[in-house]
């Protein structure tokens, strides 16, 4: 499978490519083919191992990397996708429906990236509309209603700002999502597989339990729209992906999220088969735990939850001195 390579991917690339060629040579030298391996395995560990948040945000995109309905396909059964929000349109920037996941009836809410130009399109790059919103909540609340737990699959560049969606109320159905989220009494487990950008992310992710993949990122604003604002310059992404704190490991120690899934090394492209049994692994786990739960509990816990997520410090505001005549 080719492999899209980003510049800090370049030395195992290169040495990926030297590996292939000395295994195809014969007679085969198989210490040099050892030496290569373990070359291979080593320079992966350094970079992968110290990749900066910039890099984790780029890996988060790479055009490789599984979408939602991958993880559908791969860790469930039987789904049934429901279409429309009954007020204007079906948005299919996110795939609502119903599955099987281990024998056990759940929801599934997807927001969906396509793989080429022409999914893209379809798909508006995963920016859902407002009537992605509503059509998502008209199906979770069919889950509260039949008790089926959710699962939330996260992967958004952010909600669609276009004039449209501004006209057909996309804040309103963002703000009415995140309130009407905390009134679902069955078990909701949010995963962040890629992007989770702003309140396009929110607005199907409040959750009992957060998790996110390792190189995903998860925050108010893209680094290029900090950027924007901040140094009216884009190309200062970089330091802005510093500055945002939007990586599995910061947002852990912030309290925002639960979990880091582990990917495989060199990320989840790399290795889609290991990635999905770690999801499912992490999806099963929680669902586990929170199936425990009586409904009023849940979602008491949930409210705690969230009006407890991150930190911060006060500061004492030192008293002007007094002047002495």
């Amino acid at each position: 499978m080719a492999i899209t390579a980003f510049d800090f991917e370049k030395p195992i690339i290169e040495l990926e490519n030297q590996l292939l060629e000395r295994e195809r040579q014969e007679p085969r030298d198989e210490e040099a083919i050892r030496a290569l391996r373990e070359e291979l395995e080593r320079k992966q560990r350094e970079i992968f191992e110290n990749l900066t948040p910039w890099q984790r945000v780029l890996l988060a995109r790479h055009m490789d990397r599984p979408h939602s309905l991958d993880y559908v396909n791969a860790l469930m059964t039987d789904f049934i996708e429901i279409h429309g929000d009954r007020a204007f349109a079906d948005d299919k920037a996110v795939v609502c429906g119903f599955a099987r996941f281990r024998g056990e009836r759940l929801c599934v809410i997807c927001q969906q990236k396509g793989r080429d130009t022409k999914e893209n399109l379809m798909r508006n790059w995963g920016m859902m509309h407002p009537e992605g919103y509503r059509k998502a909540m008209r199906v979770m609340r069919l889950a509260d209603k039949f008790g089926m737990p959710i699962v939330v699959f996260i992967d958004t560049p952010g909600a669609f700002p276009g004039i449209g969606a501004e006209e057909r109320g996309q804040a309103e159905a963002i703000a009415r999502n995140i309130r009407d989220m905390f009134t679902l009494s069955v078990p909701i487990v949010c995963v962040v597989i890629g992007e989770g950008a702003s309140g396009g992310a929110l607005g199907v992710g409040v959750g009992d339990r957060i998790l996110m993949l390792e190189n995903s990122w998860y925050c108010v604003i893209s680094p290029e729209g900090c950027a924007a604002i901040l140094w009216k310059d884009r190309g200062m992404a970089e330091r802005a992906a510093e500055q945002l704190k939007l990586t599995a490991k910061d947002l852990i120690a912030l309290d925002v999220v639960d979990e880091i899934i582990p990917e495989p090394l060199g990320g989840a492209h790399r290795d889609p088969q290991t990635t999905f049994k770690n999801v499912g692994e992490a999806i099963g786990r929680n669902l586990d735990t929170l199936r425990h739960y009586q409904a009023a509990e849940l979602m008491d816990l949930r409210y705690k939850k969230f009006r407890a997520m991150g930190k911060y410090i006060e500061l004492q505001q030192e008293e002007a001195p007094t002047s002495q005549s």
